[in-house]
């Protein structure tokens, strides 16, 4: 394990001057809120999919690219995905994408928000229900090679209400790995064919009276470094402020946590992220290697997108 480990705890995210970097337009189904994009490179640009909702709420996916990672242009006026009408799961939105390379394919986690039937609401389950709603949530999985074309390929883990889902970006041990929320905690799942997958296992939980002290989500999926899978993730505290942290993960087990910030590495501070359509969140989904840096995307109080760095050298994270 590399002695430079400890630098993480001080890893400085730098915002980007001209935050945000995407915001709302005048076009209809993206009018109130462009947040939480994935990222991927594709072409030598760098490519978001973002989430976008317009007046009717529903959640949609449309696309930008950028050659330096901070000045984007949207590349669509309509989405590039959006909800099946005919499919049940779905018919709330589709919300939060995450993506990792594998082969010459782009495989898209995301979350399917629809609804139980209203009868189930009585039961009043915390991990189900927020205000008596009894929301349905489903891990979504897709696939494009050019960001043109999107291919859905059905949901994972079955009947589970989880979210918060990443991919890792290569097999470990020839199984796909996938981490998600099972509210409050972290949990991960194995599979041989992206079909068939584990129970959830327990990952990691909230620490009490810590900046992640209520509960927590995989944010970007894992890259891959020389001490292990790094991962940024968001924690929640008491006081419902969303952060942003790290772990590390072990490269050939990754259950095993090998570190995990004790101090958060972005917390909202700036206007764009601390008033939105919900106040103080800073949520990411999509991570990358850029230039010997760190891109970390991540949506600003549920209504804008921004972007912030680190650095990587000698004197960095490892």
């Amino acid at each position: 394990m590399s002695s430079d480990l400890v630098s993480i705890e001080t890893m400085p995210l730098t915002r980007f001057s001209k935050n945000p970097i995407l915001k709302p337009s005048n076009i209809w189904w993206e009018r109130n809120a462009v947040y939480n994009p994935g990222v991927a490179v594709y072409q030598n640009k760098i490519t978001l999919l973002y989430r976008a909702q317009g007046p009717e709420w529903v959640s949609r996916f449309g696309l930008a690219q950028s050659k330096d990672g901070f000045n984007f242009k949207k590349v669509s006026e309509f989405p590039v995905m959006e909800p099946e009408i005919n499919e049940p799961f779905e018919r709330l939105g589709i919300e939060d994408p995450r993506i990792v390379k594998m082969g010459e394919s782009f495989l898209i986690t995301y979350t399917a928000t629809s609804l139980y039937p209203a009868r189930m609401a009585k039961k009043g389950a915390e991990s189900l229900f927020k205000e008596g709603v009894p929301w349905r949530i489903r891990v979504g999985l897709a696939e494009t090679k050019d960001f043109e074309t999107f291919e859905k390929l059905g949901f994972l883990l079955d009947n589970l209400d989880v979210k918060d889902s990443v991919l890792f970006p290569e097999k470990i041990e020839n199984q796909y790995v996938l981490i998600t929320r099972s509210n409050p905690n972290m949990v991960i799942s194995y599979s041989p064919n992206l079909v068939t997958w584990t129970q959830p296992e327990f990952m990691a939980g909230p620490r009490l009276g810590m900046w992640d002290g209520l509960k927590i989500g995989a944010g970007s999926p894992p890259i891959k470094t020389r001490d292990g899978w790094l991962l940024f993730y968001h924690g929640v505290n008491d006081k419902k402020i969303y952060h942003l942290g790290a772990l590390l993960l072990d490269l050939n087990n990754p259950k095993i946590i090998l570190y995990r910030s004790k101090k958060p590495l972005l917390i909202p501070e700036k206007p764009y992220e601390k008033k939105g359509l919900t106040p103080n969140i800073v949520f990411t989904c999509g991570a990358i290697e850029w230039d010997d840096q760190y891109f970390i995307y991540y949506g600003g109080a549920d209504r804008v997108i921004c972007v912030a760095t680190c650095h990587k050298d000698l004197n960095g994270i490892f």
